[in-house]
């Protein structure tokens, strides 16, 4: 590229279909489904530093070990959703989301 050329920006979505393939493709949704762990190990971690709380004492007041603690902030478990849920009541956090239907056929047995 030329220093004189403009940078040529892309849609995040173009990005995505091009280097994981379309959505619903297998490595899509396993890169969406990595890509929300990490989120919510991200939201963990950033709610337990602003209350000022290790991992030791986070695991305390949940009830699990500092260990269960850092696997979720990393994103290496996939927790159960009861704990997480813990988790941010013992952080007193308001915890929100969202469903949203895609437009596809379900297989019916």
């Amino acid at each position: 590229m030329k220093a004189d050329e403009p940078i040529k920006f892309y849609p995040l979505e173009e990005v995505m279909t091009e280097h994981l393939g379309p959505i619903g493709t297998p490595k899509r949704d396993a890169f969406e489904e990595e890509l929300r762990l990490d989120l919510l190990g991200r939201a963990i971690r950033e709610a337990r530093l602003q209350r000022n709380l290790t991992q030791q004492q986070l695991g305390e007041l949940v009830g699990v070990q500092k260990a269960q603690i850092s696997k979720l902030e990393n994103s290496l478990t996939d927790a159960r959703f009861e704990t997480v849920m813990k988790v941010f009541k013992a952080l007193n956090a308001k915890v929100s989301f969202s469903v949203e239907l895609l437009n596809q056929v379900l297989p019916v047995a």
